[in-house]
């Protein structure tokens, strides 16, 4: 049996659960990737074979709780002491008032970035805690500290994810488990388009004179909390672009 470390990232297939996959790849560990595309789950971690790193697959979307169960339930003998889980899966949705919010894009938002979050922590956590050894590194936002307009449910959610983290910290105070929230602020990603339904020119405008970070960044980061001291504990991290000052105030060039 590998002596490796085991990593499992949720939402691998692009941004920032991408970067994570490559970056924990580079450091030797073993790497679970997650997402809802079966096929881009292949070619990533076909990609990642070449470098010698050994990969597995799960797809399902962590919204449906039973498929989430299944999965896991899934998970080979030889991988199931899961030594680090990085919940990433997450999206914004729509940029309206809230008094003119499209439901189903709530819904999205509540059930990934919050009930899918709890799901995998509530699978895999049990069995971090029986072996009193791993990380969760839960990847919250900037725009969890604040509300900006329009951000009105995504900002809740990720607040969600700040209280839900700090939560599970205390919940492990006496085990030797680790619980970190990486906040970024304008990362470079799908995220956008995705935000905006496929608008790529509005998606666009939101890195428009501005630097924005990159999944590889906010990856680096994960990885330097994953593999500080055992006694060191990074609780949470606030990433921004230079020019970002906070959820609102940003710089961009003319």
């Amino acid at each position: 049996m590998s002596n490796k470390r085991i990593v499992l990232i949720t939402g691998a297939t692009s941004g920032i659960g991408e970067g994570c996959a490559k970056r924990f790849a580079r450091g030797g560990y073993r790497i679970i990737i997650t997402g809802r595309n079966g096929e881009k789950l292949d070619s990533l971690k076909r990609s990642l074979e070449t470098d010698g790193t050994e990969v597995l697959t799960l797809a399902f979307d962590v919204r449906d709780r039973e498929a989430a169960r299944k999965a896991v339930e899934s998970i080979p003998d030889d991988w199931k002491d899961i030594d680090m889980l990085i919940n990433n899966a997450g999206l914004a949705r729509g940029l309206e008032p809230e008094y003119q919010g499209n439901f189903d894009d709530w819904d999205q938002m509540i059930d990934t970035n919050i009930k899918g979050l709890l799901t995998m922590t509530r699978l895999i956590v049990p069995g971090m805690v029986s072996r009193n050894r791993g990380h969760i590194i839960n990847i919250g936002s900037v725009a969890g500290d604040a509300a900006y307009a329009g951000g009105n449910v995504y900002c809740a959610t990720k607040s969600a994810v700040k209280a839900i983290t700090d939560g599970l910290r205390i919940d492990v105070a006496d085990t030797r488990l680790r619980v970190t929230n990486i906040k970024p602020g304008l990362v470079e990603t799908n995220f956008s388009n995705v935000r905006f339904h496929g608008d790529t020119q509005r998606a666009d405008n939101v890195y428009r004179g501005i630097k924005p970070l990159t999944g590889d960044d906010i990856a680096d980061v994960a990885f330097y909390a994953a593999n500080a001291p055992e006694h060191v504990q990074i609780a949470e991290v606030l990433v921004l672009a230079t020019h970002q000052a906070n959820g609102t105030v940003i710089h961009r060039e003319k």
